[in-house]
Parts: C-alpha cells; sequence; structure tokens
C-alpha cells in the first residue's frame, strides 16, 4: 500500500510539473505567434464561424487573441499554484528531523543557560522557550512540532542548564587559569632550584676533587719528606700513650735526633 501511494504521488508531481510545464509554453507559442501576426508577418488562424446564419468575418483572429489572453492569464495563476504545490509536499514530507530539533534545543539550551527563562512551572517554562524559538530568526521556517518537542527538551534539561550556567562556567574557568598560573609559577621555582641544586652539587664534586688533589700531594709530600730526613740525621718524634706509673716512669718515649753523617 505505501509503495502505491508513492508511485501515485510521483505520478501526480510529475503531471503537475508537465502541465504548469505545457501552460507556460502554451502562452509563450500564442504570444509569438499573436505577435507575428499583428505585424503582417504571420497569418491569422482561419475559423469559419457563423451567427445566425451569417459568417462572422475575422473569427480565427479573435479566437486566436482570445486564447492568448486566456493563456497569459492562467500564468498569473501559476505562481500561487507552484505555492500551494510546495505546501502540499512539505505537509506530505514532513518528519520531525532530528538535526532540525538538535538546532532548536542548542539554541534554547544556550539562552537558558544566561538565565533568560525564568519561570519555574513546566507548563509556564514549555510556553516562554516555545514563544522565544518562535521569535528567533534563524528557527522561524521550522515546524511547529518542532519547536514543542526542543521547547520540552530544554525544560526537562534545566537543572543541567543551571549547574553548567555561564557565569559557573566563567568562574570555573577562572579558577582553573589561577590554577594553571600557580603550576607555571612552581615550575618556575622548580627548575630554578633543580638548575641550583645541579651546581651546588658540581661544585662540591669540583671541592671534593681538589681536597683529594691536595690529601694526595700532601700524602706525597710526607712520604717525600720520611725519605729525606734520615739523610739529613734526624729522625722523626714518636710519641707513645704512658703506661701506667706503677710500671714505669712518667716519661714520654722520645726518640733524640742523632747527629748528621758526614759527608763521604
Amino acid at each position: 500500500m505505501s509503495q502505491f501511494r508513492s508511485v501515485t504521488y510521483l505520478v501526480q508531481h510529475v503531471m503537475q510539473r508537465l502541465a504548469m510545464l505545457v501552460c507556460v509554453s502554451a502562452a509563450i507559442a500564442l504570444c509569438l505567434a499573436t505577435f507575428m501576426a499583428a505585424i503582417g508577418q504571420w497569418s491569422w488562424i482561419s475559423l469559419p464561424l457563423q451567427y445566425r446564419g451569417e459568417t462572422i468575418e475575422n473569427a480565427g483572429m479573435y479566437a486566436q487573441i482570445a486564447l492568448t489572453l486566456l493563456a497569459l492569464s492562467q500564468c498569473f495563476f501559476l505562481p500561487s499554484t507552484n505555492r500551494v504545490l510546495q505546501l502540499e509536499n512539505s505537509h506530505r514530507k514532513f518528519s520531525i528531523g532530528m538535526q532540525d530539533v538538535a538546532r532548536a534545543y542548542a539554541t534554547a539550551h544556550a539562552v537558558d543557560r544566561k538565565g533568560l527563562f525564568q519561570l519555574s512551572s513546566e507548563f509556564d517554562s514549555v510556553r516562554e522557550r516555545l514563544a522565544y524559538l518562535r521569535d528567533h530568526p534563524d528557527l522561524s521556517n521550522l515546524e511547529p512540532a518542532v519547536l514543542e518537542i526542543a521547547a520540552q527538551m530544554s525544560h526537562i534539561s534545566k537543572e543541567l542548564a543551571e549547574v553548567y550556567s555561564e557565569e559557573r562556567i566563567v568562574r570555573a574557568r577562572s579558577f582553573l587559569q589561577q590554577r594553571q598560573e600557580e603550576v607555571e609559577t612552581f615550575n618556575e621555582r622548580l627548575d630554578h632550584a633543580k638548575a641550583v641544586a645541579t651546581e651546588m652539587k658540581q661544585w662540591l664534586h669540583e671541592v671534593e676533587l681538589e681536597e683529594s688533589v691536595a690529601a694526595a700531594q700532601l700524602a706525597r709530600l710526607r712520604e717525600e719528606m720520611r725519605e729525606i730526613m734520615p739523610e739529613l740525621g734526624r729522625e722523626s718524634v714518636v710519641k707513645t700513650d704512658p703506661e701506667p706509673a706503677a710500671s714505669r716512669d712518667n716519661r714520654d718515649n722520645i726518640i733524640i735526633g742523632m747527629p748528621p753523617k758526614a759527608a763521604e
């Protein structure tokens, strides 16, 4: 049944367009023929007519002019006929498209987030939203059913619009921006601290390296002095821990330096 209706609608649509085309073509052809006949380039239509037994002269000319005027008058009705056909087609093809509903709902939701709608009851809230959508210039071509569904959806998501209102979003963005600035400041200070720590660590390594070099040089110098002092007739003085007074005299065990050796 649905296929038969579709085929019928298609045939009707084609025949309507074809009739309009034939009407316009006939009007143009009759106007051209009448004009050419009026200036003497073409002949008028020959039509033998009698009225009360008498032949009407130039009956074809009168008939041709009458047909031309009739065709022209029919062309003036074509724009209104075309609008009626478009209206019928729009009603026949009408279906609630999700894109239209989403567009209308997005408009109402954006206004709701700004706090424009103030009525709280469901009926008044939907009516307020529907009135706004009807007056909106970008949504004037949508069907009333689409606007009504979008208004109902906007009322249902009223709490969502309050939670994500423009004021709260601005405040949240400001808070996040401050947090981001604080994090950037902390990162800058952390990088500076890392640079200082790296510098001090390198400095400490250089100081320890210099100390180890100095200690090695001092140990080498002591070793060289130990080797040189016997040659000079000197020996190092060695102090030992004193033993108890009962076993020994309380004296330092000191090695006396030897006199220098004679030169060979």
